[in-house]
């Protein structure tokens, strides 16, 4: 726990409903929602301005004090978990006002706490689109999506957070503000440093404002359901979409394992003998979405699909994709553990990634639930397990040693937007090289010469 006289200064500065020093308090957070050990940290803070944020990141520098910030605490690698019991948490989300949304630029400006779906919602309102959409988007806040560049189901056709940043403010390690990026469409002033923020997972600054791109929405769209009796084949049809130059604003797969379970939960009547279903979605000017959903479902039979339903209205398309963003909580629910990953690759090798991971589960023994972002290659293989059978979750540990291996061969990378963190860092060097290693920690000491920010995550300092 931390000293009481650092304590009461924080008191002074934030209110004492701002800062949770009880074992309780601190407990919660000590984890995220990565299958890693918790570190209870020395006190956690909830800032309720931007200035009080700096005053709070200049506080703990002058102290030597390790930080980590932290959002929703959805991230999946570890990233804001404490680095030692030292460490005191950053909490960003009594930050949570829209600024300003600008419908003739086609911007908004947030504060680092704002939800995703209440951004998306709020631009809704207003006739315009902010289209990534992580599945967390209910909670995770916009820093959290800056800091681990989240993708989500749109990510295919829209990209992911880092296509949408146009600005950013953040304090750097000493407490200063620092700006980079702005409100116009081009913007070469200085480094981007904005840029450089994205997907930092914490490590180079805290982010305390974003400039952030918004679109027209689209004039319409079409969903399909693809039902097809086995994995490859819903593999080999993912490739012919993309090889036909159709790009789909959403491209999702589900495997059989995942489909009952989602259906158990659910109820949303989902092809439960199917080997594999994807999740289509086209949209854009009505022409180009008949033309492009016609030339799908032709791929898609091509490639023997069993059956091709087309939702009835709105509400049963909806439906649809509430089934797709259940998959992580249903299957969470099975069992105790459950370890769910994002190794990626090029569209075009997703049916080799996607026997190799049926593979990998039934050499290691394990149950495995796949879903995810077929369409960009993004896929979560989700292990079902109980990790204090140490023998299991010794396979399951292996079994990923292996998929990851078989990814980068498959020109690959292993982390298609969960990012980092602790979970992944030992990866890191497999696939860039020494030298990345080196350069990106001296950059980290450079910038964080006292090594307060996040410390060991990403690729420690």
């Amino acid at each position: 726990m931390a000293d009481q006289a650092l304590v009461k200064t924080f008191e002074d500065m934030l209110g004492k409903e701002n800062v949770f020093s009880s074992e309780a308090d601190r407990q919660t957070y000590s984890y995220d929602s990565a299958v890693l050990t918790p570190v209870v940290p020395a006190l956690v803070v909830r800032p309720t301005s931007v200035e009080r944020l700096g005053q709070c990141v200049q506080k703990l520098y002058d102290n030597g004090i390790p930080m980590t910030v932290r959002g929703a605490g959805t991230n999946l690698s570890g990233g804001t978990i404490p680095d030692n019991s030292d460490t005191v948490v950053v909490l960003t989300t009594a930050l949570t006002r829209i600024l300003e949304i600008n419908v003739n630029d086609l911007y908004a400006v947030v504060e680092p706490g704002v939800i995703t779906a209440t951004l998306a919602a709020e631009v809704a309102r207003k006739n315009l689109f902010y289209p990534p959409d992580p599945g967390s988007q209910s909670v995770s806040t916009i820093a959290g999506n800056i800091a681990e560049n989240a993708g989500g189901l749109r990510g295919l056709k829209y990209g992911c957070t880092k296509d949408y940043v146009m600005g950013i403010e953040f304090f750097d390690a000493t407490g200063a503000l620092v700006k980079s990026g702005s409100r116009t469409v081009k913007c070469v002033t200085g480094y981007n440093l904005a840029g450089l923020m994205v997907q930092s997972e914490g490590t180079l600054g805290i982010i305390s404002q974003a400039v952030l791109k918004l679109v027209p929405p689209p004039k319409a769209s079409k969903a399909l359901m693809a039902v097809f009796a086995n994995v490859q084949d819903a593999a080999e049809a993912v490739a012919g979409i993309i090889a036909a130059h159709v790009v789909p604003c959403t491209l999702e797969f589900l495997d059989n394992n995942t489909i009952v379970r989602v259906d158990d939960f659910t109820k949303a009547g989902l092809p439960r003998d199917a080997g594999a279903i994807l999740l289509i979605e086209v949209d854009g000017h009505p022409a180009q979405v008949a033309e492009e959903a016609e030339v799908v479902e032709k791929v898609i039979k091509a490639n023997n699909a069993t059956d091709v339903k087309v939702p009835k209205d709105a509400a049963e398309k909806l439906k649809l994709w509430e089934a797709r963003r259940m998959a992580l909580p249903v299957l969470a629910r099975c069992r105790p553990t459950t370890v769910l990953e994002d190794a990626t690759v090029p569209r075009s090798q997703i049916p080799a990634m996607m026997k190799a991971v049926n593979d990998i589960a039934a050499k290691y023994r394990l149950e495995v639930g796949t879903f995810g972002h077929a369409g960009d290659g993004n896929l979560h293989p989700t292990f079902l397990c109980d990790k204090r059978d140490a023998d299991e979750f010794h396979r399951v540990e292996e079994a990923i040693d292996e998929m990851f291996d078989t990814a980068l061969k498959l020109q690959g990378t292993l982390s298609g937007e969960h990012g980092i963190g602790t979970a992944k860092a030992k990866w890191m060097e497999k696939e860039t090289s020494r030298g990345t290693i080196l350069f990106s920690q001296r950059l980290r000491r450079a910038l964080d010469p006292r090594g307060l920010l996040n410390p060991t995550k990403l690729v420690g300092i």
